[in-house]
């Protein structure tokens, strides 16, 4: 064992990158909430599908991921407002295997739960073969367990304990028969056997199309059950996850229905809102409501900030509201009301946090700790050990796989969400060990097809300051090179400085012990947006290595903007 971890560390001594430190200041404005109000969101950046349960005192919350690992984020938080990661579900690379396609595969939306002694989290994993699982955790912080997985089609599986202790699972999935329009889903429910983890009875629909299926509802989706004041109520999204999302809820005196929909849905939307309104919150929905220990209700939701027409590099974003009932009817946000950024705190004790989530905030990250911190990724599970962290700071292994390449092959690419629009990263590299042939740097990405990146590259002649884009799936997999700098001497340690303020990025670097130059300013940060790059996820940034030897060299060369 000795002589492998010996074997290991040579050879990324040999050849690698070390990341020394990445320092993170973001503030993007807006309200300032007073000592009795949280700001919105509450989770700021690429923390879509919020779910949430209530444990006595305690509130535990898990985020979708998709095609990043590791996958599904859990949180602790005691006030609702203020969260602390405590783990990921999905950390283990051999506790499940969701490929390496496309990043808006993998991990879908995921919904917690608990009942007795037992945490349960059931996921969709898209594009894999087996669909939709189950996992379970004595505690929430992991380890948790591998999959059961259930066999069903759809995705959005939530899973719902009656006062009983029968437990049962809703998902969106196909309706019965012919679909009768594009986007026409229908939400489903079955008993599962907990002993046995295997779902038994007859599986019926409850909700066919959405609220109002005369329109033709798309996509209803993200279905949760629960009970009070004597019904079951369920609350769905339609309208898809982009500006027309909304938030329906239905009710019935029996689990199995059947639920008859609200006359005054939705209970949550802001398509109906004026464009051109300050601070605009869109695409809201996918909410999960919570009861607190005092009787009052409260839900966390999923929602957007563009900043410029649908406009958004951040991805969903996890929002909370208070809730109020009429005439046993709950109801998250008023028709034609905007999504307040700033809300009164629910009445619960302050919690402080580990990591700031939300407002402006910055932080400074080392990597010294014997394994990598829990708020950064890798794009998919990693098949081997190409990165380690220790008093040195993040080791990397240039990769021959680029930041661009979908396959089953992963680039040598660590991510942390980006968390503001309006943000400094600043990434200060060791690059002696860099090999002719091989560059390291800082990226910004939205997915396989739209990044930024810019990093030193080693040549034999000399070391090469270049910045590349990937605005297409047409240009090359490690995208077209938008300028380089030639540098003097031997390199030693080299800087990197992403500056973005919504649609614009700066990128700026130094070298050795040097001050600030400009690589280029105003390049188009909205290339980084999901409305430009398609899908459904947020950007991240982050340090990556590549060897790039097989590159045309003419690709060196500055190419126009």
């Amino acid at each position: 064992m000795l002589g492998v971890i010996c074997t290991l560390a040579c050879q990324m001594a040999a050849a690698s990158v070390v990341v020394k430190e990445i320092s993170y200041r973001g503030d993007d404005g807006g309200p300032v909430p007073s000592p009795t109000q949280y700001r919105n969101p509450v989770l700021t950046g690429f923390y879509p599908d919020p779910s949430v349960t209530r444990v006595g005192d305690d509130f535990y919350l898990v985020n979708s991921t998709f095609g990043y690992f590791p996958g599904l984020p859990v949180f602790h938080s005691r006030d609702l407002v203020d969260w602390t990661q405590l783990g990921n579900a999905i950390d283990r690379p051999d506790q499940i295997h969701y490929g390496h396609g496309e990043l808006t595969g993998g991990l879908f939306a995921a919904s917690i739960s608990h009942y007795g002694d037992t945490f349960y989290i059931t996921n969709t994993c898209f594009y894999c073969d087996k669909g939709n699982y189950l996992i379970t955790a004595k505690n929430p912080a992991g380890p948790w367990s591998n999959p059961v997985w259930l066999g069903f089609e759809g995705i959005d599986p939530s899973l719902f304990f009656d006062q009983d202790g029968t437990a049962w699972v809703v998902n969106n999935g196909m309706p019965e028969g012919k679909p009768r329009y594009e986007g026409h889903r229908a939400i489903w429910i079955q008993q599962l056997d907990l002993a046995s983890m295997k779902l038994i009875g007859p599986r019926k629909v409850l909700v066919d199309g959405g609220a109002n299926p005369a329109t033709q509802p798309q996509y209803v989706e993200g279905p949760h059950l629960f009970r009070h004041g004597g019904y079951y109520y369920l609350n769905t999204a339609e309208g898809g996850t982009g500006e027309q999302h909304a938030e329906m809820i239905y009710r019935s005196r029996k689990i199995t229905g059947p639920y008859l929909p609200w006359d005054g849905n939705p209970i949550l939307t802001q398509r109906d809102l004026a464009p051109g309104r300050p601070h605009p919150v869109t695409s809201t929905g996918h909410a999960q409501l919570v009861e607190l220990q005092d009787g009052s209700w409260w839900a966390v939701f999923l929602g957007t900030r563009p900043y410029r027409g649908n406009q958004y590099n951040l991805g969903r974003e996890t929002f909370l509201l208070p809730l109020t009932w009429h005439d046993g009817w709950p109801v998250i946000l008023p028709h034609g009301k905007s999504v307040p950024l700033v809300e009164q705190r629910p009445d619960l004790p302050r919690e402080a946090q580990a990591v700031p989530m939300n407002g402006p905030f910055h932080w400074t990250e080392r990597f010294r700790a014997p394994s990598l911190p829990m708020q950064w990724m890798t794009l998919h599970p990693p098949s081997r050990r190409w990165f380690a962290t220790g008093s040195e700071g993040l080791r990397i292994q240039p990769s021959a796989v680029p930041l661009g390449d979908d396959t089953s092959a992963q680039p040598a690419y660590v991510a942390h969400r980006l968390q503001h629009h309006r943000a400094t990263i600043d990434a200060r590299f060791d690059v002696r060990g860099l090999e002719p042939g091989e560059q390291a740097g800082l990226a910004m990405l939205q997915n396989e097809t739209h990044f930024y990146a810019a990093g030193l590259v080693r040549h034999e002649s000399g070391d090469v300051l270049e910045l590349d884009r990937r605005a297409s799936k047409d240009d090359p997999l490690a995208g077209v090179a938008l300028g380089h700098v030639d540098l003097p001497g031997k390199t030693t340690a080299v800087s990197i400085r992403f500056k973005v303020d919504g649609p614009r990025l700066d990128v700026l670097y130094a070298v050795n012990a040097g001050g600030w130059h400009v690589l280029r300013r105003g390049l188009d940060a909205s290339l980084l947006s999901a409305a430009t790059a398609g899908g459904f996820i947020g950007a991240t940034f982050g340090p990556y290595a590549w060897l790039q030897s097989t590159r045309s060299a003419s690709l060196q060369k500055t190419h126009g903007d």
